[in-house]
């Protein structure tokens, strides 16, 4: 369970309940909300009904949250016959002095009573975090509950305005931060797991940075943060990248910043972006302490090339892998090191084909790599396949231990974004680009 949520039970006196809202509860939480929607008193009354709210919330099992959520969703949208009466104001008045008049009273017949709602958390000391919190809940129910959609679409609204990049702070970890702090990092990591204490540690030694952003709200949740590598060379192993034993790199000859893990922690915030300007920002604090580095590259996973085999199993042999996915995606292969020798090109081929032609959706959408979605989308290129890159379990079991370098040459990263922003088109380096094209016009 979040921390927050003991912190907020603690303040409120709530305790989890096993049961979903009875009747006569439903009528009491109905009564409740039209208060809030009514937004009648001051400050004062707003934050105890808040908290009332969010007792009320807390208390219940999933079954009951997701009734209070659906109330929420389906009796406090717009009326239907003010919007119609509103309308057919404006459209009457269209062209006259009236209409910016008819145009306001327009807008306020269309904002909902959820927003209002959903807004008073905000009265709430940690209430930001509660919200938060709570869409990770919506987005779970949503799956099986289309009707909470409209909810959905307004709370992510109003957190992409409350956590516009314009309110974030960004701050350097280290190893001297708050250990609890840097318990939420062994706890969030998401693309590497942080195995110990002396894992982290080395993640933040000195030829190490790791940057977090925090909204003010949430001064002790990192939303994303990236760990970064300082080194002269383009890194191709993520082992050898994390190994504790290694030399401590002298950060003083770096050259080179190798993004090697980014991870978003709160839930409740997908949709909501901000991982772009995290890496803009880093790369400027990274100019300004080390003005010797030249080269802004990642060492990334490439997590959905498995489910895309498994969705067209062709593609192995069209590429000239002869083993099965099965046996792809467990390290076995791998050991045997003629056969590793004999499945290199062949992977490789793969793996680019799959970094150029994969789409979301069909031909037509956007790459169906989530992590290339997002650099791609950020104005960076895909510099280099790194085979055997990630020999753990989930590397074999993600994308059969390949990984990826994408790279940010900064005199690139406009062109590249507004080309794959406007034709999909991917930036790539020539080798990549090569090891694309079906295997006939190789030969040619």
């Amino acid at each position: 369970m979040p921390p927050f949520v003991d912190k907020l039970r603690s303040m409120i006196g709530a305790e989890r309940g096993d049961a979903a809202l009875s009747a006569r509860e439903l009528e009491r939480l109905r009564a409740q909300l039209k208060e809030c929607a009514a937004g009648l008193g001051g400050e004062v009354s707003a934050r105890a009904r808040a908290v009332r709210l969010a007792q009320t919330y807390l208390g219940l099992d999933d079954v009951g949250r997701q009734q209070f959520l659906k109330l929420i969703a389906l009796e406090f949208g717009p009326r239907p016959e003010a919007v119609a009466e509103a309308h057919a104001a404006y459209q009457a008045a269209v062209g006259s002095p009236a209409q910016w008049k008819a145009e306001a009273a327009l807008r306020g017949a269309m904002r909902s009573s959820r927003i209002r709602i959903l807004t008073q958390f905000n009265a709430m000391p940690q209430g930001v975090k509660f919200l938060v919190d709570l869409r990770a809940d919506l987005l779970r129910y949503l799956e099986n509950d289309r009707e909470l959609a409209v909810l959905d679409r307004e709370l992510e609204s109003r957190l992409s305005a409350w956590f516009d990049v314009g309110f974030l702070e960004l701050q350097r970890l280290t190893w001297h931060s708050p250990a609890a702090l840097l318990e939420k990092l062994i706890e969030y990591e998401a693309v590497h797991e942080i195995r110990s204490w002396t894992d982290l540690k080395n993640r933040l030694d000195s030829d190490r940075r790791l940057y977090a952003f925090f909204h003010p709200r949430m001064p002790d949740e990192p939303l994303i943060f990236v760990e970064v590598a300082l080194t002269d060379e383009l890194a191709g192993n993520v082992q050898a990248l994390l190994d504790e034993h290694a030399p401590v790199f002298d950060h003083r000859k770096a050259d080179t910043a190798i993004f090697y893990s980014i991870s978003n922690t709160q839930v409740g915030l997908r949709g909501v972006s901000f991982g772009n300007f995290l890496l803009k920002r880093v790369i400027d604090d990274l100019k300004r302490d080390f003005p010797k580095l030249e080269n802004f590259a990642t060492l990334s996973p490439m997590p959905g090339l498995a489910a895309w085999v498994r969705k067209q199993p062709e593609v192995l042999a069209e590429a000239g892998v002869d083993l099965s996915l099965e046996t792809l995606s467990t390290a076995s292969w791998a050991d045997d090191k003629a056969q590793a020798r004999a499945l290199r090109e062949p992977l490789l081929r793969l793996a680019a084909r799959y970094l150029a032609q994969a789409k979301r959706g069909g031909d037509g959408g956007p790459p169906f790599d989530p992590v290339s979605r997002f650099h791609l989308g950020n104005g960076a290129r895909v510099e280099r396949l790194n085979y055997l890159g990630d020999c753990s379990a989930k590397g074999f079991r993600q994308s059969f231990g390949m990984m990826v370098n994408y790279r940010y040459a900064l005199d690139e990263i406009e062109d590249n974004l507004e080309a794959f922003a406007s034709e999909g088109r991917i930036a790539m380096s020539s080798t990549v680009r090569r090891l694309a094209r079906p295997r006939a016009v190789e030969k040619t």
